[in-house]
């Protein structure tokens, strides 16, 4: 490399007389720098307006059709409406037959006939129990919209990263391009003698890896596209062009939304929640000792015969009873429930504290590449730019070898791939803050029958990955 940084020493000759290698060097320079001027707007012209695009509403809107987590998650809520109300619904009567001291032939004695059983509850049980589930169903309801924020969510962030590989991958090809514009420059120069096999080695070489940069960058592309179309539910999506740019994401105070995160985000109101419903539990067992009361009638036909020589016939007959909590007053599920709902309290706090934890992680690469992406903005880029042009006007005054401006224009097509990564990491961090860490679209929502458990850590919001610098 350091060959191709070395200023090519031209022949020194009088005015009136002029080298021929150097006349032939400048013919071969010159029409390389004339390729190289016409091909360098081409890359901010790029891609072709035919080309068919896709926009970040267009993905929105798929996966709102598409992501099989809403379905579950209506279908949690369904199961949760239909909880609480087989939890009110009054017990059933019992109706049966009823026989005592039944006889035969000719005495066509005994009491044969129907009853009916019904139990009372009492103490308000069912009302508690509708309580109980009710507090269920909104835990339900808060899962459904913490999953609208994990899909809407995810969708953005897999857009931004599509986008910030499809930038890098035509990067990627304008630096192989110049390598090998290198490549064949070095040849050139090596036929008047102005460079050597040193030379040509290392051209080739780097060539080559910015070739498997491109290969590199062709499957990353891949991978993100494909996790983008299994976001928005639809696996053979076609590698399409995105529209949009990088440069659009507003600063935000990461402090100020740790803080809501904490004290806003559904994870947090459905711990809140499964205390209410621990609560209500609680409740419900005290009312649990209260008897309920058990009634029982009906009607027999009694065959047996009174002096006249008659059957008694139809009598009726009713049972009142209630169990006496004596032994049992339900002091072991009562103890049981107090000791839940004083979990479900700390389960709130477990939680809060779990969100800061990650969002430490979050908050650093917001920081990092918000500082990184200012840098590179405003110091690095305008700098290398600069060098750039310098290069290019000495060059153009024969100040200077034509391999450093490829270097120079290398270097800042290389920050501009960091700009980009930079930006990737500051969108997709500021992103998962705004929307209280939810990152994952195909998370499953918890059931309703699993709610008042402890809150899952798979149910909370993942740790995120941030791709490398």
């Amino acid at each position: 490399m350091n060959n191709l940084t070395a200023p090519v020493k031209f022949v020194e000759v009088s005015v009136e007389t002029v080298s021929p290698l150097r006349c032939v060097t400048r013919v071969i320079l010159g029409f390389f720098w004339a390729l190289f001027l016409v091909a360098l707007p081409g890359r901010a012209q790029t891609p072709a307006s035919e080309q068919k695009t896709i926009t970040l509403e267009e993905l929105q809107q798929m996966a709102l059709q598409n992501n099989p987590t809403f379905r579950q998650s209506a279908a949690n809520i369904q199961a949760a409406e239909g909880r609480k109300k087989q939890s009110g619904l009054y017990p059933n009567p019992t109706v049966g037959y009823q026989g005592e001291q039944i006889r035969g032939g000719s005495f066509h004695g005994g009491e044969q006939g129907f009853f009916i059983q019904q139990d009372i509850v009492l103490g308000g049980k069912l009302g508690l129990n509708r309580k109980i589930f009710d507090q269920e169903l909104k835990q339900a309801e808060m899962e459904a919209e913490e999953q609208k924020v994990r899909v809407a969510t995810n969708v953005r962030i897999s857009y931004i990263q599509a986008l910030a590989a499809q930038q890098t991958l035509e990067l990627r090809h304008e630096l192989s391009k110049l390598a090998d514009d290198a490549v064949e420059t070095t040849h050139q120069l090596a036929n008047v003698g102005q460079a050597d096999a040193p030379d040509m080695l290392e051209s080739e070489v780097e060539a080559q890896q910015a070739q498997l940069a491109v290969t590199m960058a062709e499957q990353g592309q891949q991978r993100v596209w494909k996790a983008l179309a299994a976001v928005v539910g639809n696996p053979r999506l076609p590698l399409t062009r995105l529209e949009g740019k990088l440069e659009n994401t507003p600063p935000v105070d990461a402090d100020e939304l740790v803080e809501k995160i904490v004290n806003e985000s559904p994870a947090v109101r459905i711990a809140e929640l499964g205390v209410k419903r621990a609560e209500a539990a609680v409740a419900r067992e005290r009312r649990e000792s209260i008897p309920d009361l058990q009634l029982r009638g009906g009607m027999q036909q009694n065959g047996e015969l009174l002096s006249n020589g008659r059957a008694v016939g139809l009598q009726g007959f009713a049972d009142v009873g209630v169990r006496i909590p004596i032994f049992n007053r339900n002091q072991g599920n009562i103890a049981a429930a107090k000791a839940d709902a004083e979990r479900t309290k700390r389960e709130v706090d477990r939680v809060k504290l779990v969100l800061r934890q990650r969002a430490a992680s979050v908050v650093q690469n917001y920081t990092f590449s918000q500082t990184a992406v200012d840098r590179y903005k405003n110091q690095m880029i305008p700098r290398a730019r600069k060098a750039y042009e310098m290069y290019s006007k000495k060059y153009q005054e024969m100040a200077a070898a034509y391999p450093q401006v490829l270097i120079a224009q290398r270097t800042l097509m290389q920050l501009e791939i960091s700009y980009i990564n930079a930006l990737e990491n500051f969108a997709t961090s500021s992103l998962s803050l705004q929307s209280y860490l939810l990152t994952d679209g195909l998370e499953a929502p918890s059931q309703p029958g699993g709610i008042d458990k402890p809150v899952r850590e798979v149910n909370l919001p993942m740790q995120m990955v941030t791709s490398p610098q």
